[in-house]
Protein backbone atom coordinates (compact mmCIF):
# COMPACT_ATOMS: atom_id res chain seq x y z
CA UNK A 1 0.00 0.00 0.00
CA UNK A 2 2.88 2.48 0.86
CA UNK A 3 4.71 1.49 -2.29
CA UNK A 4 1.50 2.06 -4.45
CA UNK A 5 1.37 5.70 -2.76
CA UNK A 6 4.92 6.70 -3.57
CA UNK A 7 4.68 5.00 -7.25
CA UNK A 8 1.84 7.91 -7.43
CA UNK A 9 3.50 10.47 -6.11
CA UNK A 10 6.58 10.17 -8.09
CA UNK A 11 4.26 9.63 -11.43
CA UNK A 12 2.31 12.54 -10.21
CA UNK A 13 5.51 14.38 -10.37
CA UNK A 14 6.34 13.55 -13.51
CA UNK A 15 2.88 14.55 -14.98
CA UNK A 16 3.02 17.63 -13.93
CA UNK A 17 6.32 17.70 -14.98
CA UNK A 18 5.83 16.96 -18.56
CA UNK A 19 2.29 18.61 -18.73
CA UNK A 20 3.54 22.49 -17.02
CA UNK A 21 5.51 23.75 -20.18
CA UNK A 22 2.32 22.95 -22.54
CA UNK A 23 0.28 24.14 -19.65
CA UNK A 24 2.10 27.41 -19.20
CA UNK A 25 2.32 27.96 -23.09
CA UNK A 26 -1.57 27.47 -23.16
CA UNK A 27 -2.52 30.05 -20.59
CA UNK A 28 -0.11 32.74 -22.16
CA UNK A 29 -1.75 32.23 -25.47
CA UNK A 30 -5.41 32.59 -23.84
CA UNK A 31 -4.74 35.49 -21.89
CA UNK A 32 -3.44 37.14 -25.09
CA UNK A 33 -6.31 36.22 -26.98
CA UNK A 34 -8.67 37.45 -24.25
CA UNK A 35 -6.56 40.81 -23.67
CA UNK A 36 -7.19 41.48 -27.86
CA UNK A 37 -10.64 40.44 -27.54
CA UNK A 38 -11.35 42.93 -24.71
CA UNK A 39 -9.39 45.71 -26.17
CA UNK A 40 -11.05 45.69 -29.18
CA UNK A 41 -14.05 46.93 -27.45
CA UNK A 42 -12.05 49.19 -24.66
CA UNK A 43 -13.37 46.79 -21.87
CA UNK A 44 -11.08 45.31 -19.00
CA UNK A 45 -11.50 42.42 -17.64
CA UNK A 46 -13.09 42.88 -14.44
CA UNK A 47 -16.04 44.59 -16.26
CA UNK A 48 -17.11 41.53 -17.60
CA UNK A 49 -17.63 39.83 -13.65
CA UNK A 50 -21.38 40.01 -13.38
CA UNK A 51 -23.30 41.14 -9.78
CA UNK A 52 -26.32 38.59 -10.88
CA UNK A 53 -24.09 35.47 -10.72
CA UNK A 54 -22.37 36.49 -7.62
CA UNK A 55 -23.45 38.57 -4.57
CA UNK A 56 -19.97 39.31 -3.23
CA UNK A 57 -19.37 41.51 -7.26
CA UNK A 58 -22.33 43.16 -6.60
CA UNK A 59 -21.48 44.02 -2.79
CA UNK A 60 -17.62 45.04 -4.50
CA UNK A 61 -19.39 47.73 -6.92
CA UNK A 62 -21.51 49.34 -4.13
CA UNK A 63 -18.11 50.02 -2.53
CA UNK A 64 -16.29 51.53 -5.46
CA UNK A 65 -16.16 55.45 -5.98
CA UNK A 66 -18.69 56.64 -8.38
CA UNK A 67 -15.70 57.60 -10.85
CA UNK A 68 -14.90 54.31 -11.12
CA UNK A 69 -18.58 53.04 -11.82
CA UNK A 70 -19.26 55.77 -13.95
CA UNK A 71 -15.62 54.79 -16.11
CA UNK A 72 -17.19 51.23 -15.65
CA UNK A 73 -20.68 51.86 -16.97
CA UNK A 74 -18.82 54.08 -19.53
CA UNK A 75 -16.77 51.25 -21.27
CA UNK A 76 -19.44 48.82 -20.96
CA UNK A 77 -21.86 51.22 -23.09
CA UNK A 78 -19.21 51.78 -25.43
CA UNK A 79 -18.77 47.86 -25.80
CA UNK A 80 -22.24 46.95 -26.17
CA UNK A 81 -22.38 50.07 -29.13
CA UNK A 82 -19.55 48.81 -30.92
CA UNK A 83 -20.78 45.79 -30.62
CA UNK A 84 -24.21 46.43 -32.30
CA UNK A 85 -22.70 48.66 -35.01
CA UNK A 86 -20.08 45.14 -35.89
CA UNK A 87 -16.93 47.50 -35.42
CA UNK A 88 -13.94 47.58 -32.84
CA UNK A 89 -12.35 50.42 -31.55
CA UNK A 90 -9.11 51.95 -33.94
CA UNK A 91 -5.89 50.03 -33.52
CA UNK A 92 -4.46 53.37 -32.00
CA UNK A 93 -7.28 53.53 -28.81
CA UNK A 94 -6.41 49.57 -28.73
CA UNK A 95 -3.18 49.95 -28.20
CA UNK A 96 -4.42 52.25 -25.11
CA UNK A 97 -6.06 49.97 -23.67
CA UNK A 98 -4.97 48.11 -20.33
CA UNK A 99 -7.80 44.92 -20.17
CA UNK A 100 -5.58 43.12 -17.53
CA UNK A 101 -5.75 46.42 -15.19
CA UNK A 102 -7.73 45.08 -12.36
CA UNK A 103 -9.91 47.67 -10.43
CA UNK A 104 -12.62 45.36 -9.21
CA UNK A 105 -10.94 41.85 -8.00
CA UNK A 106 -9.16 42.96 -5.30
CA UNK A 107 -12.45 44.78 -3.35
CA UNK A 108 -14.19 41.06 -4.35
CA UNK A 109 -11.80 39.25 -2.79
CA UNK A 110 -12.15 41.75 0.21
CA UNK A 111 -15.64 40.99 0.24
CA UNK A 112 -15.11 37.17 0.17
CA UNK A 113 -12.70 37.45 3.45
CA UNK A 114 -14.80 39.37 5.43
CA UNK A 115 -17.79 37.02 4.87
CA UNK A 116 -15.54 33.67 5.66
CA UNK A 117 -13.86 36.03 8.86
CA UNK A 118 -18.09 36.54 9.74
CA UNK A 119 -19.34 33.25 8.87
CA UNK A 120 -16.11 31.92 11.16
CA UNK A 121 -16.99 33.95 14.11
CA UNK A 122 -20.52 33.00 13.86
CA UNK A 123 -21.62 36.61 12.85
CA UNK A 124 -24.66 37.31 10.22
CA UNK A 125 -24.15 38.11 6.45
CA UNK A 126 -24.40 41.85 6.29
CA UNK A 127 -25.88 42.02 3.08
CA UNK A 128 -28.77 39.33 1.21
CA UNK A 129 -27.19 36.28 -0.03
CA UNK A 130 -29.23 35.44 -2.02
CA UNK A 131 -29.89 35.10 -5.59
CA UNK A 132 -33.33 36.01 -6.47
Amino acid sequence: DELRKTTTRAMSRAMRKMLEPMLKSMSVNYRRTVGDELRKYGLRYDDLLDEGQDLDVGEALKRLTAEERDMRAQRLKRAIDLSMKHSYLTKEEQAMQTPFDFYLTPIVERVKAERAERTALGGSQPYNRQIP
